[in-house]
């Protein structure tokens, strides 16, 4: 639901449980990571390359993806590249395609961070910006999903992790249609998942709630309403999706809080979560890269 901004010229060290290994095959891992120069991408980088993998980091800002593969590489002793991609057009996912799809070069892990929302309401809106949100949350995330899994197949390892959002699991935003690209992103990757399941390939939809990130701030949202106790920390999403790949679920909601939101939302009746969401103040994003 967010994004974040840290400086890269200080870089938190973490101490955290590694990343899960199932590629382990001599060599160092390489992850993709995408939408990664804020918020949960950004804490992802952090935390695998504290863990030792190498990385190619995917955003549509060179001059900041420059100084962050830097800041990893100098403060990791990893290898951290980058492309300089916007995930909305059809050239962008054909760059980030060709290097999933290298098979001299194996990805290990891809993680779909890149999204983004509308602030305007949908009786509101444009084509074009339902049809820009829809190639970043749904058609990108098809894309890079199917580009790199058939690798993964044949070395019979590999794990994706798409990130969705609790959002997704209602229509609890009144004229949003984030929510509905989110439900697509959490369906679709379990449904993957369990036709790859059986090639030792492991497919996840890591679904935040609020996180401290930059998200709401470039969107020009005032989130100051919002109690404290709903906002997580994307390095603690992250830990949670990573203890989750590892235990084999498909479905990752990070932090009981929002386990209890979920549960709420998907079996209260559609008359009062309609009801509810009929008084609900939308509190979506503008364009950017980061959940």
């Amino acid at each position: 639901m967010s994004s974040s901004a840290n400086s890269t010229a200080e870089l938190p060290v973490t101490q955290a449980e590694p990343a899960p290994d199932p590629q382990a095959e001599g060599g160092n891992r390489t992850a993709v990571v995408t939408g990664a120069t804020a918020g949960i991408g950004r804490a992802f980088a952090v935390r695998l390359a504290s863990d030792g993998w190498d990385l190619v980091l995917v955003a549509r800002d060179e001059a900041r993806l420059a100084e962050f593969t830097e800041a990893l590489s100098r403060t990791y002793g990893v290898r951290a590249g980058f492309i300089a991609a916007d995930l909305a057009t059809p050239v962008g996912c054909e760059l980030v395609e060709a290097r999933l799809k290298d098979t001299a070069r194996p990805v290990d892990l891809l993680v779909n961070n890149a999204g983004l929302s509308l602030n305007t309401p949908f009786l509101k809106s444009t084509v074009e910006k339902e049809l820009h949100l829809l190639a970043v949350n749904v058609q990108a995330v098809m894309r890079l999903t199917l580009a790199v899994l058939p690798g993964m197949v044949a070395r019979r390892r590999g794990d994706v992790i798409n990130v969705s959002s609790v959002a997704g699991f209602g229509a609890a935003m009144p004229g949003s249609t984030y929510p509905a690209s989110k439900a697509w992103v959490t369906n679709f990757s379990e449904s993957v998942a369990l036709s790859v399941a059986h090639h030792g390939v492991r497919v996840l939809a890591l679904c935040p709630g609020f996180t401290r990130t930059e998200f709401h701030e470039r969107a020009g949202i005032n989130m100051t309403k919002t109690p404290d106790w709903m906002w997580l920390q994307a390095p603690d999403v992250v830990s949670d999706a990573l203890r989750d790949l590892r235990r084999g679920r498909t479905v990752s909601v990070p932090n009981w809080k929002y386990k209890v939101v979920v549960s709420f939302m998907r079996h209260t009746p559609t008359r009062l979560l309609r009801r509810l969401a009929r008084g609900a103040r939308v509190r979506t994003g503008r364009d950017t890269e980061g959940r």
